[in-house]
């Protein structure tokens, strides 16, 4: 599906099959010189014939063609080196181009994110398992291009647009979101959704992905904005309503971490086990694993957040954290 959000820009809706989100938003900007498209969708035929087709109907021109990549999970960036010509720009934020790097390999990405969920209690069987399945190994590019870092207040020009990049660490280390300040458009990633909360979940030590995520909210609440493009399902208008939703949401979450840790010690994985989730399924055992693995980096960041207030505390046990008030 392909549909005129503004003048020369377009979104393309890309299918994520078998995936909560449902699609991705690909958004193309079309310019007298260059062209910009905003993310790209998971390396799968699903994904590319869908985008293939939207860029064949605006009549885009790839050796054209230029890439901003709002973060680097795999729904946004995969298929990037499907589509990037030798002749385009591929912009990225500089963590996750350094991320990116240290994604194969011995000791690299994937093992720092196995050694973290031991630490959350995750059983071993599970994470090898969620490894398996998880669609950043499956369905990321075997080779990625040359990024261009891209950074705060850095501009994107195209046609008639002026994107300035706005940081919003949160949902990933680097996030970046576009804001075009005279048409007062917010092309958001996954930092704002309309209809469903981004996921904010903690695979590092020492570090406050939720802590990052509140106060990236507290900064994009300054800018005037008429409509917001993000990265899944519908485009909405009330910024700042849904901006004081997320906020909320995220109270109520860090509040129910204090009442089931008010019960006893408990590691991550158990928190996770007995937090309230709008998943279809009836008790914490028939959770997919897929949703317990993001169920518990949810939780973790939460944990890590609440930590750094002081409200609470943890100590390592048989090479487990565990939790208490």
């Amino acid at each position: 599906m392909v549909d005129e959000v503004a003048p020369e820009l377009f979104r393309v809706e890309v299918p994520l099959p078998n995936n909560p989100l449902k699609a991705l938003n690909s958004y193309v900007i079309r310019g007298t010189d260059r062209n910009l498209v905003i993310d790209t969708g998971m390396m799968r035929e699903e994904c590319e014939r869908a985008l293939a087709a939207g860029l064949q109907e605006l009549d885009v021109d790839l050796a054209r063609t230029d890439f901003f990549i709002t973060h680097f999970h795999a729904d946004h960036l995969g298929l990037v080196s499907r589509f990037a010509t030798d002749t385009s720009t591929v912009y990225l934020n500089e963590p996750e181009a350094k991320l990116v790097a240290s994604f194969r390999g011995a000791g690299a990405f994937w093992d720092r994110v196995a050694g973290f969920a031991r630490t959350g209690g995750i059983p071993e069987a599970a994470i090898q398992e969620a490894l398996r399945k998880h669609p950043g190994v499956k369905y990321s590019p075997p080779a990625y291009p040359e990024f261009t870092v891209l950074g705060e207040g850095d501009v994107v020009r195209v046609g008639e647009y002026n994107f300035e990049c706005v940081a919003t660490p949160g949902h990933t280390p680097g996030h970046l979101c576009l804001y075009e300040r005279d048409r007062r458009l917010f092309a958001s990633g996954d930092h704002i959704l309309g209809d469903i909360t981004p996921n904010i979940s903690a695979w590092f030590e020492n570090v406050n992905p939720l802590g990052d995520y509140l106060a990236s909210l507290d900064k994009v609440s300054a800018l005037d904005v008429a409509l917001v493009l993000p990265g899944h399902r519908r485009l909405f208008e009330d910024f700042q309503g849904r901006i004081a939703e997320l906020k909320h949401h995220h109270q109520v979450r860090a509040e129910e971490v204090l009442a089931i840790l008010a019960t006893g010690s408990k590691t991550v994985y158990e928190v996770a086990s007995e937090m309230t989730w709008n998943i279809a399924a009836a008790t914490w055992d028939a959770f997919p694993v897929m949703q317990k693995w993001f169920a518990t980096g949810e939780a973790a960041a939460h944990l890590r957040y609440l930590e750094e207030r002081g409200a609470v505390r943890h100590e390592m046990r048989d090479g487990a954290a565990v939790f208490s008030v």
